[in-house]
């Protein structure tokens, strides 16, 4: 892969304080992601997998280290800089959806593009868009209420993909669904990146996801353990 990376991160450490206990989280990571790909990042719970992806993303600022995405040195810009780079350049995906109980999956869709400034029709094609991408045409004006947690998901995905962002950034996507649907998500995400050229950041303790990524790290104790890529031809073994 000779693209550039777009997210390069330099020696990154996070502590957390709690009382007189202090817990190193992350103990220095050196990582450089790439566009057109899935990257995968595996650990157990508590490995620091998600906090190194809060940091990548520009949720939570790192105690030491260097944070660049997309040429710009994250971290040197103020807090209202920084939800502006967010809202302009990254999706999310979480686990728990975040789906609003009072909107149709068409809405759910629709309403977060008004503050990326894209309104009335631009803004109901790309939802529309987005939700065909996910399969979600035919169950577009029905509420989270009537959704499987699988619909659920692919809903959060389009929302995430409806402004085309350049990075996509994903947190247990897969946690809470079925095989079936598990592999759904995971197919959606590394269509973002093979068909769109985005540059998908995915953390998960899910081994159903290593076959569908280009690159798997696995995260231990605040440290990358090792940086490989699956050969789809080789069964994985666990």
């Amino acid at each position: 892969m000779n693209a550039e990376p777009t997210i390069r991160l330099s020696a990154i450490e996070r502590s957390f304080t709690q009382g007189s206990v202090t817990a190193r989280v992350l103990k220095g990571i050196d990582l450089a992601v790439r566009p057109g790909e899935l990257t995968l990042i595996m650990g157990p719970s508590g490995s620091g997998k998600s906090t190194l992806l809060a940091a990548a993303s520009g949720l939570l600022r790192p105690s030491a280290g260097r944070v660049e995405v997309l040429g710009t040195e994250l971290w040197a810009l103020d807090a209202g800089a920084i939800d502006r780079f967010r809202l302009e350049h990254c999706g999310f995906v979480f686990q728990g959806f975040n789906l609003f109980a009072a909107l149709t999956a068409f809405e759910q869709v629709v309403y977060p593009l008004g503050f990326s400034g894209i309104t009335g029709r631009e803004a109901a094609a790309a939802a529309a868009e987005a939700l065909d991408a996910v399969g979600l045409t035919k169950r577009a004006h029905l509420y989270p209420a009537a959704l499987s947690g699988g619909e659920k998901q692919r809903v959060a995905i389009a929302r995430a993909l409806a402004k085309r962002p350049r990075l996509l950034f994903a947190d247990e996507p897969t946690s809470a669904l079925d095989k079936t649907n598990g592999e759904a998500v995971v197919a959606l995400l590394k269509e973002a990146a093979h068909g769109r050229g985005t540059t998908v950041l995915c953390v998960s303790h899910d081994p159903r996801l290593i076959a569908h990524a280009d690159r798997v790290l696995r995260i231990e104790d605040g440290l990358v353990t090792s940086d490989e890529r699956p050969d789809p031809a080789k069964p994985i073994l666990h």
